[in-house]
């Protein structure tokens, strides 16, 4: 498997110092109100663990699953939710924590979804960001990295279901996904 990463792009201390960086951000943003974190899995799954732990305050956790992308490495711009929050959101301050945004399109769709449940606010922190491949415009409240339009995989992001256990973000070899 590490045969398949062309080069470690960000470091397991750079993504800890930064995720440490974003939860005091956050703390401050929201100090003496409640947050509702909700993870897009399974990608976001590594650092909303992190950031949650990194978070002081009132901080209640939810999940939801939606995918554009299948094992595909390109969006089909068509998006689904797999699985929904547990709890309603109504009344409540929520912060979507995501791995990447990248076309923008699943994140598009997933805020205005959430906005929709009459939330207090609905907000975005995203670990990486990825601008250059954006078709829907996507604000970023909190954002970790800015990267270039590589394939990346680690820290809970993948191909293939394969590559979520790396500590850090890697480029993936291009011969490992255009040979699926």
């Amino acid at each position: 498997m590490l045969d398949s990463i062309k080069e470690v792009l960000i470091t397991q201390e750079a993504l800890q110092e930064r995720v440490a960086e974003l939860g005091k951000q956050i703390s401050a943003d929201y100090k003496g109100e409640e947050v509702v974190l909700v993870c897009v899995l399974k990608g976001a799954v590594m650092f909303f663990a992190d950031l949650a732990r990194s978070i002081e305050g009132d901080v209640t956790l939810d999940f939801i699953s939606c995918s554009s992308y299948g094992n595909s490495t390109q969006s089909s711009g068509v998006v689904r939710i797999m699985k929904d929050l547990d709890k309603p959101v109504e009344g409540k301050h929520v912060i979507v924590v995501e791995d990447i945004v990248d076309t923008g399109n699943t994140l598009h769709y997933l805020l205005e979804n959430l906005k929709s449940r009459n939330a207090k606010s609905v907000r975005l922190v995203a670990l990486l960001n990825k601008p250059d491949r954006r078709t829907v415009e996507v604000h970023v409240d909190y954002q970790g990295f800015v990267v270039p339009d590589y394939f990346v995989v680690g820290y809970g992001l993948d191909y293939a279901e394969q590559y979520r256990n790396l500590p850090y973000i890697g480029i993936l070899k291009e011969e490992v996904y255009q040979s699926k």
